[in-house]
C-alpha cells in the first residue's frame, strides 16, 4: 500500500513537472511572438513618424542636405534631389492645393514666413500642422536649419550645412571689409510693378554682406513703394534689378520703364552702364542655399 502511494506520488510530481514545463514553454513562445510583433510595429511607426511636406523648393533642398525624406514637394521646373523623385506635388508654393495636402495626412508642412499671411488660415481651417520658417535673412535661415536639425534628429547634418555656408560667407565679408563699397539701389520687380528693397530684405542682406551700402538704409520695412525723384536724389552707384515671378516679363517691364520714364536717364548708374538684372534663382525674396554663389556674383559686380 505504501509502495502504491509512493508510485502515485512520483507520478503526480512527474506530471506536475511536465505541466509546468509545458506552460513555461508556451509562455516563452507567446512572449517571442509578442516581441516580434512589437518590433515590426515599432519599425513601421519609425518609418512613418515624420510625414513632411516641403512647401517650397528651398525647403526641399534643405531637407535633402539634412538627409530627410518628404512625402510631397511643390510643383517646380527645377530638378530636385533624387530622394524626391516620383513624389506627389502640391502645386505652386504660394498657392498649394490644400485638398492634396490634406489627403496626404502630413505630420508637418514646412513653408516660409513670407507666405504665412496668405496661407495660415487655410491650414488652420483644415487642421493641417504647418511651420512657417523665417528665411528673410541669411542668419534667420541658418537658425531655422539648426532648429530643423534638432526637431528631426539631424543635428550633425545641420551643423555641417551651416558651418559650410558660414565659411563661405566669412570669406566674402573678409574681402569686402577691405574695400570701399558702392551705393546700391535694389529694385524688386513683379509683372506690372516694382518695389524698392531695403537692407531688411534678403537681397538687402546680401548686398550688405558684400560690402554694398543700400541707399534705403535705416528703413524698417523690407520693401518700399517706388518714388523715382527720391531715388534719384539717393544717388546710387549701382542699380540692381530683381524679378519675382515671370522673370522674362519683368525684365521687359524694367527695360520699358527705364526707356520711357525720362528721370532714369539722369541717374549716374544708368549713364555709366551700372544697371544689372540678377537671376531669380540666386536672388529670390527669401534666403536659399545659393548664398555663396549670390555673394560671389555681387562681389564681381561691385568690385570689378
Amino acid at each position: 500500500m505504501c509502495n502504491i502511494k509512493k508510485n502515485w506520488l512520483a507520478l503526480l510530481v512527474l506530471m506536475t513537472v511536465f505541466l509546468i514545463a509545458g506552460c513555461s514553454g508556451g509562455s516563452g513562445q507567446a512572449n517571442e511572438d509578442s516581441t516580434e510583433k512589437v518590433e515590426v510595429s515599432t519599425d513601421t511607426t519609425a518609418k512613418s513618424e515624420n510625414r513632411i511636406i516641403a512647401g517650397t523648393v528651398v525647403i526641399a533642398e534643405i531637407l535633402d542636405k539634412l538627409e530627410l525624406d518628404a512625402i510631397a514637394v511643390p510643383t517646380t521646373e527645377k530638378k530636385l534631389a533624387e530622394r524626391f523623385k516620383g513624389l506627389p506635388t502640391i502645386g505652386n508654393a504660394m498657392e498649394p492645393d490644400m485638398e492634396i495636402v490634406k489627403s496626404l495626412n502630413p505630420t508637418d508642412v514646412l513653408s516660409v514666413s513670407t507666405l504665412e499671411y496668405d496661407l495660415q488660415d487655410k491650414f488652420e481651417q483644415l487642421k493641417i500642422p504647418v511651420h512657417f520658417l523665417n528665411f528673410q535673412s541669411v542668419d534667420a535661415m541658418m537658425a531655422e536649419i539648426k532648429t530643423l536639425g534638432e526637431r528631426y534628429d539631424r543635428t550633425t547634418q545641420a551643423e555641417q550645412l551651416v558651418s559650410g555656408l558660414q565659411k563661405n560667407i566669412d570669406a566674402v565679408q573678409t574681402v569686402a571689409a577691405n574695400k570701399e563699397g558702392p551705393r546700391v539701389l535694389i529694385l524688386l520687380g513683379i509683372p506690372g510693378s516694382y518695389l524698392v528693397a531695403t537692407e531688411n530684405s534678403y537681397a538687402g542682406d546680401l548686398v550688405k554682406r558684400a560690402g554694398g551700402i543700400n541707399v534705403m538704409e535705416g528703413q524698417e520695412a523690407e520693401y518700399l513703394a517706388s518714388n523715382t525723384e527720391y531715388l534719384h536724389n539717393s544717388n546710387p552707384d549701382i542699380i540692381l534689378r530683381l524679378s519675382h515671378g515671370m522673370p522674362d516679363e519683368v525684365v521687359k517691364m524694367f527695360d520699358e520703364e527705364f526707356k520711357t520714364n525720362d528721370i532714369w536717364k539722369h541717374f549716374e548708374a544708368v549713364k555709366n552702364g551700372k544697371v544689372y538684372d540678377l537671376e531669380e534663382e540666386l536672388f529670390g525674396t527669401t534666403a536659399s542655399l545659393q548664398v555663396p554663389q549670390a555673394l560671389g556674383q555681387l562681389m564681381e559686380i561691385f568690385y570689378r
